[in-house]
């Protein structure tokens, strides 16, 4: 198996499925047992073989029912028009643990950069944790494939394909020449990078800023389209909300996240304060309506909570204490610094860490 997959699979969360990903070496058939179903990786009825990184979509409460799943590869020795030659099915069997019902850990990842070791370090500085958030620029850009491969290896070490992880896109990742390409290295619903998502009884919602200035900025060269990629994303929040039986109201929710990695509340200075007016408008939306009890970010490289009353801050009206949860410093070596979350029946702890293995600060998060 080794021969074909470097890294564990990683189990991402994705609406109410979760997405299972590994990245391959060499040309293979992969597909996912749970129980007695098989889940393939398939186009339209084809096997896929090409696929640098294979993806199946197995409905979340099969996977928590059945508590593992076996990873099946059949290589391919030659894939022709008639008579594909092909080996034998190889197996592995992975553990999967669902979230418990309470005192839930978490760890958040952002704006990595590339740097694989020093982020594993601080979440393990956290202790185990039940689900991991990767919220976005993990990669420095997307302008080789070789750099998604990074998204999976910290999966792979904190997660060891038995815990699922939440992914978010950054204004980063928009970058290089695999950007447009970039839903084929990476969780999406249905190729968008929003989505809302059920973890045991987490519900969440994960909005997708894309780039921090204006489109027409000089630096993207005419490459983003992100002011219409945003306005998809407030009929997409009209529509949960709208739904909300299904979705934040559903049976068995106890907490509600608001994932995204820029926090659109605050408005920026020149050039990044783009998007007022939609930005207030889905700041009201999630406030009048969803009501998430925390905010999860990246993006700003600091470890801070901005509270509700912090007007100067929150200048686009305020939803929920917003936790920006990552910093970097590229030294040599390089420390990273990130944030473990405990979310519990009436609160949740905060708890900032570093590469050094240091316990930074805490905090408490009591609900309202």
């Amino acid at each position: 198996m080794s021969r074909f997959f470097k890294h564990d699979p990683a189990v991402f969360v994705v609406d109410k499925f979760y997405q299972i990903m590994m990245p391959c070496e060499k040309p293979c058939l992969f597909f996912v047992k749970v129980g007695d179903k098989l889940y393939y990786d398939e186009s339209n009825g084809i096997m896929c073989s090409r696929n640098k990184i294979h993806r199946v979509s197995v409905p979340s409460s099969e996977l928590d029912k059945a508590g593992e799943y076996t990873v099946c590869i059949r290589p391919i020795i030659a894939r022709k028009a008639y008579f594909t030659k092909t080996g034998k099915v190889l197996e592995k069997v992975y553990k999967f643990q669902p979230i418990p019902e309470n005192n839930i850990r978490a760890y958040h990842i952002a704006d990595a950069h590339n740097n694989v070791n020093e982020p594993i370090k601080a979440a393990q500085a956290f202790g185990e944790i039940d689900f991991l958030i990767l919220n976005g620029d993990v990669i420095e850009d997307s302008s080789t494939p070789s750099n998604f491969m990074n998204i999976f290896e910290i999966c792979s070490c904190l997660t060891k394909g038995e815990k699922p992880t939440i992914f978010s896109r950054g204004n980063h990742d928009l970058r290089g020449n695999y950007a447009e390409k970039f839903a084929d290295y990476t969780p999406t619903h249905h190729g968008n990078t929003y989505y809302s998502f059920r973890l045991g009884n987490i519900w969440g919602i994960l909005l997708d800023c894309g780039e921090d200035k204006p489109d027409d900025h000089e630096e993207y060269g005419f490459t983003v389209a992100c002011h219409v990629f945003r306005e998809r994303q407030t009929e997409f929040l009209k529509g949960i909300i709208e739904n909300k039986e299904n979705q934040y109201e559903a049976e068995g929710v106890k907490h509600r996240l608001l994932i995204s990695h820029n926090a659109f509340v605050h408005q920026y200075h020149h050039p990044f304060d783009i998007e007022k007016e939609l930005y207030a408008q889905w700041t009201q939306l999630l406030r009048d309506n969803v009501k998430p009890e925390v905010m999860i970010c990246g993006h700003a490289h600091e470890l801070n909570i901005y509270y509700p009353d912090n007007t100067a801050w929150n200048n686009n009206g305020s939803i929920c204490p917003v936790v920006i949860g990552s910093t970097i410093k590229k030294n040599k070596p390089v420390y990273f610094a990130g944030c473990g979350y405990i979310f519990k029946e009436e609160s949740i702890d905060v708890v900032f860490t570093d590469s050094y293995g240091e316990t930074l600060k805490k905090c408490v998060l009591e609900y309202k």
